[in-house]
């Protein structure tokens, strides 16, 4: 049967009735979020701990220079990224997403041999504890070449990085419409394919002319309307209440419709191929709760154990926030573009298999 937008739209006008008539699906849909986002902004000022990426500029080449890089590079506290020489300082880390940086003059090597001072710059956010932390190494090292050194002295010089005012709820927001997009689609889609095929809600429906792809279709409709509207209020509230630096752009769009896109199809899909409501619950939970947790919902993921960030890079919900804060924050579409194609990617596959595995009837 042919797909037919007037069906969907009369199943997305029945559906979105019931949820604004239910007073629980409009508190988790777009109360719940405004609380979050109220409580973690009033107690976070910002910043992060753990390995910090940090890009070096080493416009010197010369051997006290490269000494410096390998003191620098054998802490455990900072991984270090090679910057080019022929390039603005600043603006590489902006276009990388970032505002630690170091900059080692050109001439260091022959200045400090030479017996003559010179510095290193060292560029950060004063509001982030993690650029407080590469300060910090820095000088550390500063300090240990200038006690063992029977010549030169090195001092160290901090440089505000371009567009580097970022503050905890900078990043707590496009976290919280991750949040948004995951957590009602999953539990609600889950609950619902599951409890429809036990009670033969579904055998009913395929009765009517109504298709699978045109039921699913009105479920990811009515959930982008839902991240949407959690969008432009968790924004407002970040904006006017702490002060929040958003940009908006077309690209917010773009994960405000994949998130949702993919969430109900994952959750459709985890309802589908379960047995019971129960285990559709379970299996939902287990699927859902590593995502809230590990994917830089609450907390920056470059702050956690290294083993940690690896499995929250294999987590859809970490690319979808990456996105959204690559376009929100940054202002970074290169790095956004990724995240856009991946999450589009396997959206379409997980779209494809819960309509494969989606059953108007059971044998």
């Amino acid at each position: 049967m042919a797909f037919s937008l007037g069906r969907m739209l009369a199943e997305l006008k029945i559906y979105a009735r019931g949820n604004v008539r239910s007073r629980e699906g409009f508190f988790f849909t777009l109360v719940f979020p405004i609380i979050l986002i109220l409580l973690f902004g009033a107690i976070f000022s910002g910043g992060s701990s753990g390995p910090s990426t940090v890009y070096v500029q080493n416009l010197d080449g010369g051997q006290v220079s490269t000494a410096f890089v390998s003191a620098l590079n054998s802490t455990t506290a900072v991984v270090l990224r090679p910057a080019p020489a022929g390039v603005n300082f600043s603006q590489y880390l902006s276009s990388h997403s970032s505002t630690d940086g170091i900059v080692i003059p050109q001439g260091f090597t022959t200045d400090f041999l030479s017996n003559h001072a010179v510095n290193v710059t060292v560029y950060g956010n004063p509001a982030s504890t993690t650029s407080a932390v590469v300060f910090g190494i820095t000088s550390e090292i500063v300090n240990s070449f200038n006690l063992h050194g029977s010549t030169g002295v090195i001092g160290v010089s901090q440089k505000t990085a371009v567009s580097s005012s970022y503050k905890y709820i900078d990043f707590l927001v496009p976290g919280l419409i991750g949040f948004a997009a995951l957590t009602s689609p999953m539990f609600a889609i889950t609950n619902l394919s599951s409890t429809y095929r036990r009670d033969k809600v579904f055998k009913l429906l395929s009765l009517t002319p109504l298709t699978k792809t045109e039921w699913l279709m009105s479920k990811i409709i009515w959930y982008i309307g839902t991240t949407t509207l959690s969008f432009i209020l968790m924004s407002l509230v970040g904006i006017y209440v702490f002060g929040a630096h958003i940009t908006l752009n077309w690209g917010i769009g773009v994960f405000l419709v994949l998130g949702p896109f993919f969430f109900v199809s994952l959750g459709m899909l985890v309802g589908t191929i379960s047995n019971t409501p129960e285990s559709a619950a379970v299996v939902g939970n287990l699927v859902t709760f590593p995502m809230m947790f590990l994917s830089g919902t609450f907390f920056p993921v470059q702050s956690m154990p290294m083993y940690l960030q690896a499995i929250a890079h294999v987590l859809p919900l970490y690319y979808v926030i990456d996105g959204l804060t690559q376009v929100m924050i940054y202002g970074n579409f290169g790095a956004a573009y990724f995240d856009m194609g991946l999450v589009l990617a396997i959206s379409l596959v997980t779209f494809a298999l819960a309509v494969k595995f989606f059953r108007w009837r059971e044998d």
